[in-house]
Formats: C-alpha cells, structure tokens, sequence
C-alpha cells in the first residue's frame, strides 16, 4: 500500500505552462514581422507590374500605336486602361494592346473591399513628385499608406 500517485505536480505544471508563454510571447513577434516582410514584398512586385506597364503604354504612344491627343502626355487616363486594353493604331485588323491582365492592389490599403484602382493614390504627369495631385493621366502610383516601412522609409514614398 505504499505505493503513490504517479502524475505531475501544480508546480511542475506552473512552470510548464510559463515556459509556453514565454516562447510564444517570443514568436508572436517573428510572425508578425514576417507578415510584414511579406506584404512589403507583394508591395514592391505591384509597385514594379504597375510602372513597367506604365512605361511600356507612354512607349506604344511615342511609337504611334496608341493614338494620342493633342497636348495629353502619351500616359493613360486611368489604370484600368492598363488591364482593359486599348485600339492599336498600326493594326490592320481591330485588335488591343493589353498591358496588364490583372491590376494589383495595394497590399497595405484599408479598402478592402474597393476596387483595385481605387486602392492607389496616383501622379499625373504634371505634378511635383514631393506633392503628387491627380490629374488627366496616370504618370505614377504609390501607396496612400501612413505607415512606414521596415526600412524606415513611409510606403508612399516607395
């Protein structure tokens, strides 16, 4: 009858369980800069999509493959010109020019449920680049974020 209760102890418990927070309370901030780094990398690759197809429109413009009004800067007036295509000029037959297939959104925009061109603040042409205004055309995007960036740089000047 000399036998005891085999089972752990409150104490062996307690110091179980402090064991658990403390590694947690340690991860929790791994995950959630890891969560950062990731959307400022989606950033960046909808930052880059967005500009090289900018750059590729005002290109198809100076070629005269976009027809062009007098006076408008060879930029589209909007971004969903990018994704829904515009008439080739210098095509025999009707056909488009498509520079996007899809617009990405701004990751870190608090509109979730806006439209995708909606989630951006855009640069007109004719605007200073320390005080972007939204103008006739599309020259530029960037985020309508406040926060800043791992970097130490806010995201509306990336």
């Amino acid at each position: 009858m000399n036998q005891r209760a085999r089972g752990f102890t409150l104490i062996e418990l307690v110091v179980t369980v402090a064991i658990v927070g403390v590694l947690a309370s340690v991860a929790v901030p791994l995950v959630e800069l890891n969560a950062q780094r990731a959307r400022e990398h989606e950033l960046r690759s909808a930052l880059r999509q967005i500009r090289n197809a900018l750059d590729d429109y005002k290109r198809a413009s100076d070629e005269g493959r976009i027809e062009r009004r007098v006076g408008a800067s060879g930029y589209p007036r909007s971004l969903d010109e990018l994704v829904q295509g515009v008439p080739d000029a210098k095509s025999p037959t009707p056909a488009k020019l498509f520079f996007l297939r899809r617009l990405p959104r701004d990751p870190f925009s608090p509109e979730r449920e806006a439209p995708a061109a909606q989630s951006w603040g855009i640069r007109s042409y004719g605007s200073p680049p320390d005080a972007p205004v939204q103008g006739e055309d599309v020259y530029d995007v960037y985020s309508r974020s406040e926060r800043v960036g791992l970097n130490g740089q806010p995201y509306r000047e990336w």
